[in-house]
């Protein structure tokens, strides 16, 4: 009996480890079955998964914008940190017991006191109106005052409670690159403006910060941020990161000492003078075509000056009296005249053109019939270059407006700043060519042209008949090493000899030392070659409907265009500049030898004054301002 009993007990423990075989078997294949399902086919729900997954963003990182730099290194534009703070204002609120509550909010009115005299925007009351109700609203992200530099960011840190750090005091800063343009307005209108490196300004960019914005922005970078537990953000190392390369550096011709004497010489002509809508000044290199300075001064609604529109590229005009350096050029050259050829006065009558009444004044004066040339130039006679031009071009008319073309007045040659405007010439083979235009383009009327055109042309008198192509940036660079050189280039080798260029000199100085310049710059420091035009400006049509006369109203009012152009030192030049004021509608008339005459004065004998070898000193330089925080005319006379 016992034995039957051990063998039944040992087949039902056989039997239970059999079972438990064949369980742990079947679990064991489920299992396994299982983890192959997970690891082959079972997909998470996206909702759950999100849950669980630190979140990924994909932040872009900004390049440091390129600064502008003066041709001497000084800063034009240039990128700066700027920090916005902002305050967690729901920091420990739930962990705070009531004293401790209560000691939070004396810190705070302590920060408010901090606050308003480190921006001087808001009272201390103010402030902590806005922290205490922001708090009771449980505001994580309050804005703080404006962007501030890094040694103001790092005052307001050191704050009661901001002195704690994020998850005690609240403190939160955001870092962005701010431009800053340490000169103010001076020359604005060429450098441009940007308030940051955003790539989206790149479409209404003005100035040499729009023409160069590629090279100024520099590339963008990313990289991805997870967020942890805490919710502080950081670096995914897990995924792609992409550095940001800053942006190029331009060097540009602008002589900053230069741009303010430009800017002073003609806000103190024009300034006080209701009457004047605004004027530019260029002064030119004359060896390279290197562009010293470039003003742009346009009166806006309240009557005050601003660099808002570029004037010298962007407004082409008839240029007057100056245009007949073009014509004496073409003369000279062809051999057609010599500046002491005489012709006669004919009492300043010419077919086609009104009398020149003041040829009859010569003749009453001087008690002669003849002129000269380089008279006639001198005291800027209509009479004699329509004369010469007519009896010499009159039956070949392409040949002196081919001329012009050969001059570079014809084109809008490409140029460092966007908007330079095309000139107008007109075309003695097209419908439109009538009998008296050869007379007029002679005298500086029925062609249009920009303020830079004429500049860039006297220039290459002074520079002995070579022409230089006019530029703004001397290189493009990269922590100091040079990446692109740019520099001078010749637009033509030659448009006159060496000979007829001094003849034009010679000329040009006797219109200071003895005509039209003589009142107002013949006791200049230096010598002045130059010469004087005043020009009528054609009308809107809404202003001449009742008068028929394009350059005049209904009530005998105009607007004048009055221009000074020359080089100096006379006898080695170093510079060309150009002064143009144009008028509002008046009927006061306004003249070469006037206003931009005594700006140009101003500019020579300060630009002059720059060089301590010539025995005066100028004692106020271009200094860096106190940032704020954060138709046709008569013989051209003077008044």
């Amino acid at each position: 009996m016992a034995r039957e009993k051990e063998n039944r007990d040992s087949n039902t423990t056989g039997l239970m480890v059999y079972v438990a075989y064949l369980i742990s078997l079947v679990l064991g294949v489920v299992i396994i079955g299982r983890i192959a399902q997970i690891q082959l086919f079972y997909r998470v729900d996206p909702s759950v998964e999100d849950l669980f997954r630190p979140r990924n963003s994909k932040v872009m990182l900004e390049p440091t914008r390129g600064s502008i730099i003066a041709s001497d290194g000084r800063l034009l534009a240039l990128s700066t940190p700027m920090y916005q703070v902002y305050m967690d204002c729901a920091v420990r609120k739930g962990d705070n017991d009531a004293q401790q509550e209560k000691e939070w909010m004396d810190k705070a009115r302590q920060l408010s006191s901090g606050l308003a005299s480190a921006y001087g925007d808001r009272s201390a009351g103010e402030y902590y109106e806005l922290i205490r109700r922001s708090r009771n609203d449980n505001r994580r992200y309050v804005k703080i005052g404006y962007p501030v530099n890094h040694e103001t960011m790092q005052k307001v840190k050191s704050l009661p409670l901001f002195c704690e750090g994020a998850n005690r005091g609240g403190f939160l800063v955001e870092k962005n690159d701010s431009r800053q343009y340490p000169y103010g307005t001076l020359a604005r209108r060429t450098i441009g403006y940007v308030k940051d490196n955003s790539r989206s300004n790149g479409n209404n960019l003005l100035g040499l910060e729009g023409k160069f914005n590629y090279q100024l922005h520099g590339k963008e970078g990313y990289e991805w941020l997870k967020t942890t537990d805490n919710r502080r953000r950081i670096h995914n190392y897990d995924s792609s990161y992409v550095k940001a390369e800053d942006g190029y550096d331009l060097r540009t011709t602008l002589d900053i000492d230069i741009q303010d004497i430009a800017d002073r010489a003609l806000r103190n002509q024009i300034e006080d003078n209701p009457k004047i809508e605004g004027g530019c000044v260029v002064v030119m290199d004359v060896k390279t075509g290197g562009i010293r300075a470039m003003v742009n001064l346009l009166r806006d609604e309240q009557g005050r000056l601003n660099e808002s529109y570029n004037m010298a590229i962007g407004r082409t005009g008839e240029p007057g009296s100056v245009f007949k350096a073009t014509t004496l050029m073409s003369l000279l050259e062809d051999g057609k005249v010599r500046l002491s050829d005489e012709i006669p006065t004919n009492h300043g009558d010419v077919k086609g053109f009104q009398r020149d009444q003041h040829i009859a004044d010569y003749e009453r004066e001087n008690k002669t019939d003849r002129i000269s040339v380089l008279h006639g130039f001198e005291i800027s006679s209509n009479y004699v270059f329509r004369k010469l031009a007519i009896d010499n071009y009159g039956d070949k008319p392409k040949k002196m407006i081919d001329k012009l073309y050969m001059y570079k007045l014809g084109e809008a040659y490409d140029f460092d700043l966007e908007g330079f405007k095309t000139p107008v010439i007109p075309d003695p083979e097209g419908k439109s060519w009538s009998g008296t235009d050869l007379g007029s383009v002679a005298i500086g009327y029925s062609v249009s042209e920009t303020p830079l055109h004429i500049v860039t042309f006297y220039n290459a008198i002074a520079n002995k008949g070579k022409l230089m192509k006019p530029y703004l940036v001397e290189s493009i660079e990269k922590d100091g090493s040079v990446k692109e050189k740019r520099g001078p280039q010749i637009l033509n080798g030659s448009i006159c000899s060496r000979a007829t260029a001094d003849s034009l000199t010679r000329a040009l100085a006797g219109v200071v030392s003895s005509g039209t310049a003589k009142r107002r710059l013949g006791g200049a420091r230096c010598t002045i070659a130059g010469k004087t035009g005043t020009a009528r400006i054609v009308l809107d049509p809404k202003y001449t409907q009742k008068s028929r006369n394009p350059y005049q109203d209904e009530y005998g009012r105009r607007q004048y265009q009055a221009t000074f152009v020359g080089f100096f030192p006379a006898e080695e030049p170093q510079y060309t500049a150009i002064v143009v004021v144009y008028s509002n509608l008046d009927r006061e008339i306004f003249y070469g030898g006037t206003l931009p005459a005594l700006a140009f004065r101003e500019l020579v004998d300060n630009v002059y004054a720059l060089d301590e070898d010539n025995g005066a000193v100028l004692e106020s330089k271009g200094r860096v301002p106190a940032w704020d925080r954060n138709g046709e005319n008569s013989t051209e006379k003077t008044k």
